[in-house]
């Protein structure tokens, strides 16, 4: 039964940043695919579609009662995992990857449906412990084991930008759970090490992604192609930009894929700094408000679903930004709300309906 208190409690601060963002980023994908020629669906109208469905999808997600997520929290791990499987035996490949179920109206990306998973798998670990104590040592192996299964698997596909996504939400929902200093620096080290060794298991597309990084005049026109011409986007834009619809290289293509992983610098370009600092703001709050929602929820277990969703939006803002002014090696991770990508949408209107459902239930009734 729904209760009506729950309208008042809605979160229509949360919605609305959130809403904002989306359609900021819908006006720069306009910008960035109008030289392309105009087909019955374009770019900016898929996009719209899919912010559609995905504030349904949110809305949905907040009726329930969140905290039955937890009692269906090992079942949704298990399918998700069951999925990732039937990547591997049965998905599609497009571009070397094997990351999809073809489904026949869609194709499933399990690997993105395991982000929402991990976060409210381990909630419920975490959610249970009733020590105040930092993290022991023997209980890290359960989340370990949780993060290691879907992790080893996303990687096989090969897709190592979400593989890292799904590594830096459990490590930030265990931040947050707590760690003792000495436990983490020996995390840490081991994760140099494995880091180090797994060189040696990476594709040589991946491994020239990251000599690119390191030097991308080495290839010019060929690896170092893509962060060269955005780096020149950002950096072209100045203090105010070029103007709407008037960036070079956007408007002329010399900015590849610049709706989806670059859409960002089609933005530097046009908005300059002053829009640059507009849309971190925007994101900032929506982060800094998420955190508010994870204080001021009800249970222990709200507390890590809505620190989980913060995390998974935090690190794609950070892994994008950082791509598109070459801070960090291009993984093709999208900047949530902003890019284009269905999948993308609907994971982030998913993990934003997570954070509608805590918000408005941050009262027991």
């Amino acid at each position: 039964m729904f209760d009506r208190r729950l309208v008042t409690y809605f979160d229509w601060v949360l919605l609305l940043t959130v809403l904002l963002i989306a359609g900021i980023g819908i006006l720069n994908l306009y910008s960035a695919t109008s030289s392309w020629s105009v087909g019955p669906n374009p770019i900016y109208l898929k996009q719209i579609y899919w912010l559609a469905i995905g504030l349904g999808i949110a809305l949905l997600t907040c009726l329930p009662d969140y905290r039955h997520l937890e009692y269906l929290a090992w079942g949704f791990y298990g399918i998700t995992v069951a999925l990732l499987i039937m990547v591997l035996v049965m998905g599609k490949t497009s571009m070397g990857a094997t990351r999809w179920i073809h489904l026949g109206f869609f194709n499933l990306q399990p690997s993105e449906v395991m982000k929402i998973v991990i976060v409210i798998a381990l909630a419920r670990y975490f959610g249970k412990r009733r020590s105040t104590l930092p993290l022991e040592f023997r209980e890290m192996w359960l989340p370990a084991l949780l993060l290691a299964l879907p992790v080893g698997l996303i990687i096989i596909q090969p897709d190592l930008g979400t593989a890292l996504m799904v590594i830096f939400i459990g490590g930030t929902m265990a931040l947050f759970a707590g760690i003792r200093r000495r436990h983490l620096g020996i995390l840490a080290a081991a994760g140099f090490v494995s880091a180090c060794g797994g060189w040696f298991l990476l594709r040589d597309y991946q491994k020239e992604r990251i000599r690119t990084f390191l030097d991308p005049e080495r290839d010019p026109l060929g690896s170092g192609y893509h962060i060269i011409q955005s780096k020149i986007a950002v950096g072209s834009g100045g203090l105010f930009g070029k103007g709407y619809m008037q960036g070079t290289q956007s408007q002329l293509s010399f900015l590849p894929e610049r709706h989806t992983d670059f859409a960002f610098s089609v933005l530097a370009e046009e908005w300059g700094f002053t829009g640059c600092l507009i849309l971190l703001l925007l994101y900032l709050f929506l982060i800094i408000w998420g955190l508010y929602i994870a204080r001021r929820s009800a249970d222990q277990f709200g507390m890590f679903l809505a620190i989980g969703v913060v995390g998974m939006l935090f690190w794609h803002i950070v892994v994008n930004l950082g791509m598109v002014i070459g801070l960090l090696p291009v993984v093709g991770v999208p900047l949530p709300l902003f890019s284009y990508g269905g999948t993308s949408m609907i994971t982030t209107m998913i993990g934003t309906g997570l954070l509608l459902n805590v918000s408005m239930r941050r009262f027991i009734f």
